[in-house]
């Protein structure tokens, strides 16, 4: 029993500590250095703790099974909190032949900047939209919606100032 139990320590801890690193990794690359920082100093103490664990027992192949299992579910997990989080800016670019679509997407609330673009097949509306990342999938849906031939890049915001956002409700 006691050596089951170890192994469901080293698991967790791992899934724990990479699950963290993900989180982490986001929060540097997103500017959020006090975070990444606090998250940091737990993600090592979990490290350090399960890696004890599988050093000071070498002889026990099902230590190191464990280490690795934990790291590999923590990867996975870690990048679903990350996708359930959605923290962060995002930039979305729309090319359309229909310039009402600019007023559907103010209705729900984000602002747009709108742009006259020149096409192959003649003049094009450029909407510019940045929201915050949990959103975006509500304004594809509208976009796909309204306008099934319209060209959509979604870029990743590291940072923005002024403009108009969304209000959070």
């Amino acid at each position: 029993m006691d050596l089951l139990l170890g192994y469901l320590f080293i698991f967790f801890a791992r899934v724990c500590d990479v699950s963290l690193s993900t989180i982490r990794t986001l929060m540097v690359v997103r500017g959020h250095r006090i975070q990444a920082a606090t998250i940091g100093f737990f993600e090592v103490i979990i490290y350090i703790t399960a890696l004890n664990q599988v050093v000071g027992k070498l002889d026990n192949p099902m230590n190191l099974l464990a280490y690795a299992l934990g790291f590999a579910s923590g990867n996975y997990i870690g990048s679903l909190l990350e996708e359930k989080l959605a923290l962060g800016l995002m930039t979305v670019q729309v090319i359309t032949k229909n310039p009402e679509l600019s007023e559907r997407v103010r209705s729900l609330g984000f602002g747009v900047t709108m742009l006259q673009g020149a096409g192959r097949e003649g003049t094009r509306h450029v909407l510019v939209i940045s929201l915050a990342r949990k959103n975006v999938s509500d304004l594809i849906n509208l976009i796909e919606k309204e306008d099934e031939s319209a060209f959509i890049t979604v870029m990743d915001t590291k940072s923005a100032k002024g403009g108009y956002f969304k209000q959070i409700k």
